[in-house]
This record gives C-alpha cells, structure tokens and sequence, in this order.
C-alpha cells in the first residue's frame, strides 16, 4: 500500500501579513490568495519492521528511528517530526512504522507558503492512511497549531488554509485563532489573463521569514503606528484586490499591487532591500505597472502585473539581475489524496 498526497502552494495577491498575531487578534486580518500549480508531496509506505524513515527528496536528507512515540525535535527535519508527534498525540496513541517521504516545487525561504503547505501534504497522507477525522477548516487548524504552537515557528494563518482549500480566496482572520474562509467564483477569462500578465520571478535568494515576522509582530506590540497603519492599508488593499477580480477590472490589478507594496515596506526593515528595490524599478520602467515580494519578502519570489504586451519586455530586462520568470497556472484544488 501506498498513501500519497500533494497541496499547492498559493500566491498572496494582497492583504500579506495582515494575517499575524497580534495583529489579527487586536484588528481583525484580510487576505486574497490564490494558490498555483506548483507542489508540495508527501508519501507515506507502511512498514513491519517498527522502523520510521524520514526522507526529504529535495533537501536530501534521511533519518531512520525505531518506532516510538515521540520523535525528538533536533532542528532536522522538524516539520516532519512535529507532525508524527502531534498524530501520535492526539488521534493514536501508538507509535507507527513508515516510511515518509517528501518534496516541495518551490525552494523554503521562496515566499510561497512551502513550509505550511508542506505540513498540510504531510498531514494530509497521515490522515488518508489512518482514515482520521479532519474536515478542511479542521485540517488547515492542526496544521497551524503544530506550526505555530508546537514547533514555535513564527508566521501568519492564511497559507495553511490555502493548501488545504485551493482556489482562490478571500480570508478573514480574527481573535481566538477564527477564521473564514470566502471562496471566490472568478471567471475563467479573468483568472487566464491574470494568469498571463501576473509574472512570477524568482530572485535566485531565499530568506528566514521568522524573523521578519517576528519584527513585524513587534511593532504591533511596541504600537509603532506607522507600521500598523501600514497593515491597516493592506487590509484594505485585500477587499480593492477581491472587487477588481470579482468585477473583471484586471487594468487595475497592477496599480493595486503598487499601492499594497508602498505600505508593505513599512511594516518591517527587512521586508525589502536595495537589490529588490532595484528589481521593482526596473519592471516599472520596462512595462509593469506593479508588483510586489511573495510572503514575508526579503528574498524569494516576487510579482509583477504586466499588462498588454510588456510581458516579454519585462523577463528581458530582468534577465541581466540573474532572475528568472516561473510558468505557473492558477489552481482550483486543494489538498488532495489518493491510496493505491
């Protein structure tokens, strides 16, 4: 028997960040994402032996344990461990015997939201396996409960709901961890144009998230209002995103992008840097008329609307900085499982 799973990873078109404690709990948070056909896979193979192996395809890394109920939390594969644990915990109350193997489309640190959407997949073939009780808002709160609690990994809400939901969507956050989610019902002709104009770049460089979110988090505890005027702007950048696309207004869509990135920068120091400034000047001058850094920023992916024709213009003058544009479709699933 195998058990296999795969969740997308998702692009965060507006509203980023507004999804971080404490933030959301005092404020209220807004997001619109979408998640892409880009993967993160997880595999799990029965064992007899009462052995566990862990094996990160894309890391290259492989851990062998004898079969316990609790793995040690090393700082190696810790999302992996931190998963078993938690099944372990509180739905078995046994050890297992697997094999667990895993890849992710997107390099971590990218701003695609790989570390969640990874423990979403892995979650998600446990719960294939073990026929576990977990609806999707169900699934997408153990995932950001074994994140964000038990692992006490900083970050935000909303790509742990992306994997397991699909699509594109309208997130509210709010105190006590609540959350909704409001599916949007895009035409397809839209979402192929924003598809087509929506460039997505990668920078070549990767970043700790953690850290930036964590700087972010301490300006809304230290009441630093420039920042948090800044996120209140971004919360109003996801409901000006959600009406351009629910209207068909894609000429807009660029200019909501640079009104969002403006007050992006001013939530944390780190978020931007003179080499992303650059990349973001140089797509404006060759066509695009926004854009932004895909998660947290500091590194990773970026986007950039480029509307008409500019799309060619825009990947040739960002050639010469060493970045290189992704092909991506949008997506409309989610998490997904299958047994064979």
């Amino acid at each position: 028997m195998i058990i296999r799973s795969k969740a997308p990873l998702r692009l965060g078109l507006a509203g980023g960040g507004t999804d971080v404690a404490p933030y959301s709990d005092i404020y209220g948070g807004a997001i619109l994402n979408a998640t892409i056909s880009m993967y993160a896979y997880a595999t799990i193979i029965p064992r007899s032996d009462g052995k566990i192996i862990l094996n990160s395809i894309d890391k290259a890394e492989t851990y062998e344990f004898d079969a316990r109920k609790r793995l040690s939390i090393s700082g190696t594969l810790d999302l992996h461990r931190g998963i078993y644990n938690s099944i372990i915990k509180n739905f078995i109350g046994k050890p297992l015997s697997f094999s667990l193997s895993t890849y992710v489309d997107a390099p971590p640190g990218s701003g695609l939201g790989t570390s969640s959407t990874l423990v979403v997949a892995i979650i998600g073939a446990f719960a294939e396996w073990l026929k576990l009780p977990l609806g999707e808002y169900d699934l997408a709160k153990l995932a950001y409960d074994i994140e964000r609690v038990d692992l006490l990994m900083a970050g935000g809400k909303q790509d742990q709901y992306a994997a397991t939901f699909g699509g594109v969507n309208f997130m509210e956050f709010s105190a006590n961890d609540k959350v909704i989610v409001n599916p949007l019902r895009i035409k397809d002709v839209y979402l192929n144009e924003l598809a087509h104009n929506l460039v997505l770049f990668y920078t070549q460089t990767s970043r700790l998230s953690s850290k930036i979110i964590e700087a972010q988090s301490r300006n809304v505890v230290n009441n630093n209002q420039s920042s948090i005027d800044a996120m209140h702007q971004l919360k109003l950048q996801s409901v000006m995103m959600k009406e351009a696309l629910l209207r068909g207004d894609l000429d807009k869509i660029g200019e909501i992008l640079d009104f969002g990135w403006k007050f992006k920068k001013q939530m944390a120091d780190e978020i931007s840097n003179p080499f992303i400034d650059q990349l973001y000047e140089t797509a404006r001058e060759n066509g695009a008329t926004g854009g932004k850094i895909s998660g947290a920023g500091g590194g990773g992916f970026m986007i950039f609307y480029c509307p008409g024709e500019t799309r060619s213009k825009v990947i040739s003058a960002l050639k010469k900085f060493g970045v290189e544009a992704k092909r991506y479709e949008f997506t409309g699933a989610g998490l997904t499982t299958w047994t064979i």
